[in-house]
């Protein structure tokens, strides 16, 4: 019987590390420098599940950060708002933030222009890519596995050790040996997991998106981020 293969992917120090379901359940670790060196040996994967931000308005701020935000509730701030296609063609954070306020009439966050070369990066490999790609977002996971109970910080002990935890109630095993991949932090392995959980969800079809219905995107295709 043909099991479904989903990928979690998230941004690490070396690259990008993946975490690969087969039917639900851990099945491998991976970690590549690019987009494409990670899928490349991956063609049968049916849908993967990436924390960047997948599809930019051109005027505006994205719905999908608004409604994902505000589903957060209090972890909202774990949210980055990303600005507008235009302001990502700049190539330093300054006049990026002066072109943001032009178009939105407010800037936007450091944390979320060092995004910029991951974003650009996933999201022209979106445009080529052989595989179902969908936007997720690993706080977003956690709370819906969570179902209303607190997280503490992912960067703290508490906070790691409450997210295996939770993977582990989904039936999601993290062992403590996963090769190269280890090299990976361990907040962007819980990360990554928690977006496998989310991609299982999309290729079941019982995922949730924000917004609902997703946004149109005026370069084609729509704005969600998926759970």
């Amino acid at each position: 019987m043909t099991k479904l293969r989903v990928l979690g992917v998230d941004g690490c120090k070396d690259g990008w590390v993946a975490i690969e379901l087969h039917d639900g359940a851990f099945a491998g670790a991976h970690i590549a420098a690019t987009l494409p060196a990670l899928l490349a040996e991956r063609a049968d994967v049916d849908v993967v599940g990436l924390d960047m931000p997948l599809g930019l308005t051109e005027a505006g701020w994205r719905q999908a950060d608004v409604a994902a935000a505000a589903a957060l509730g209090a972890a909202r701030s774990t949210v980055f708002r990303v600005p507008p296609r235009p302001v990502w063609l700049e190539e330093e954070y300054e006049p990026a933030v002066k072109r943001c306020r032009e178009i939105t009439g407010q800037g936007f966050s450091r944390q979320a222009w060092a995004l910029r070369n991951k974003l650009l990066e996933a999201n022209a490999y979106r445009n080529i890519a052989r595989h179902r790609l969908f936007e997720v977002h690993p706080e977003v996971s956690f709370r819906g596995i969570a179902q209303g109970r607190s997280l503490a910080s992912k960067k703290t002990w508490q906070g790691q050790m409450q997210r295996r935890d939770l993977l582990l109630e989904v039936g999601i095993a993290l062992p403590a040996e996963l090769g190269a991949a280890g090299r990976a932090g361990p907040d962007d392995v819980l990360d990554a997991a928690a977006g496998a959980w989310s991609a299982h969800r999309i290729a079941t079809g019982q995922a949730t998106s924000y917004p609902d219905p997703a946004e149109e995107c005026a370069a084609g295709g729509t704005i969600a981020i998926w759970c």
